[in-house]
C-alpha cells in the first residue's frame, strides 16, 4: 500500500455518491474523459523545469538519445534510464510514460505490472478530478494486461478497483473488493480499502467492524490502527479512541504519525 494515505486523501475530496450506502447500492456522478495522451508531453516538460539543473540536463541528454536510438535493446535502456530518474524525483506521470515504452516494446508481465504500478502511484497524487480519472484508466489498461496472465493477482484487482472511485462507474470498484474478499476474506488490501471507503460515506461504524477485522490479523499495520482510532473517535468512544491512538504512538516512531496523533489525544483530552 505505498500510496495509501495519498489514496485516502483523494477520497475524501470524492462526492459521497462514490461510495456505498447503508443499502450497498451506487448512485450515479458524472465525470468528464478526456485524452491523457495530448496532456503527457505538456506534463513532462513541465516536471523537466521542475528539477534541477545537472537532473534536467541528463534528461534532455537521454531524450535525444532515445530519439536517435538504433534499436530496442537501446531504446529501453534509455527509457528505463529516463524513467528512474522521474521516479526518483516522485514524477510518476512522467516516469510511467518511459515505463509504458518498455512495455510496449517487450510486452510481458512484469513490464505491464511496472507500467500499472506506476500510473496507479500518478493516480494516487493526482488532486485533479480529470487527470485522476485518465491516469486511473491508464493503469487499469496495464493492470488488466497483467490479469489476463495471472487472473488470480489479488494486489492488481486491489488496484483496478480503487481507480474506478474516480471514474463513471464506481460501483465496480466496491464490487471487485466484495469479490475480492469473497476469494481472500482476509485480503489486507481490500480490508484497508473497504475501511477508507465506509469513513469517507460517514458510515464510522462500519469503518470500525472493517480496521477491528484488519488489526486482528495484522497489528503491525499502523495505518489501519490509526484510521481505527479515528473512526472509534467519530462514533463517539473516546475512551478506546485514546487507547488506539497511544498505541499507534507505540507501533510508529515516524514524527509526522506522532505529531498527528499527539493533535487527536489533545483533542480528546
Amino acid at each position: 500500500m505505498a500510496s495509501a494515505v495519498v489514496i485516502v486523501a483523494i477520497l475524501f475530496t470524492l462526492p459521497k455518491v462514490v461510495v456505498e450506502n447503508d443499502e450497498g447500492q451506487m448512485a450515479d456522478s458524472e465525470s468528464t474523459m478526456s485524452s491523457a495522451d495530448s496532456q503527457a508531453e505538456k506534463v513532462e516538460d513541465v516536471h523537466t523545469t521542475e528539477l534541477g539543473a545537472d537532473v534536467a540536463s541528463e534528461i534532455i541528454t537521454l531524450k535525444e538519445k532515445l530519439s536517435v536510438a538504433e534499436n530496442n535493446e537501446k531504446s529501453i535502456i534509455f527509457a528505463d534510464s529516463l524513467a528512474k530518474l522521474y521516479v526518483k524525483a516522485n514524477k510518476y506521470d512522467s516516469a510511467a510514460k518511459f515505463f509504458e515504452i518498455i512495455a510496449n516494446i517487450q510486452p510481458n508481465e512484469a513490464n505491464w505490472l511496472k507500467t500499472g504500478d506506476t500510473y496507479y502511484e500518478a493516480y494516487g497524487f493526482a488532486m485533479d478530478p480529470v487527470k485522476r480519472e485518465n491516469l486511473g484508466k491508464k493503469a487499469r489498461e496495464y493492470f488488466d494486461k497483467v490479469l489476463n496472465e495471472d487472473k488470480d493477482n489479488l494486489s492488481a484487482q486491489n488496484k483496478i478497483a480503487m481507480t474506478y472511485l474516480s471514474s463513471q462507474n464506481p460501483m465496480q470498484g466496491i464490487m471487485m473488493l466484495r469479490e475480492i474478499l469473497v476469494k481472500d476474506p482476509q485480503n489486507e488490501d481490500a480490508l484497508f480499502n473497504l475501511g477508507i471507503l465506509s469513513m469517507q460515506s460517514g458510515q464510522y461504524d462500519k469503518a470500525v467492524e472493517r480496521f477491528n477485522s484488519l488489526v486482528e490479523i495484522y497489528p503491525s499495520n499502523t495505518q489501519a490502527q490509526f484510521f481505527l482510532g479515528v473512526s472509534l473517535l467519530e462514533i463517539g468512544n473516546k475512551d478506546k479512541a485514546k487507547e488506539q491512538f497511544k498505541l499507534v504512538k507505540s507501533l510508529d516512531n515516524d514524527p509526522a504519525v506522532q505529531a498527528t496523533v499527539d493533535t487527536y489525544l489533545e483533542d480528546i483530552e
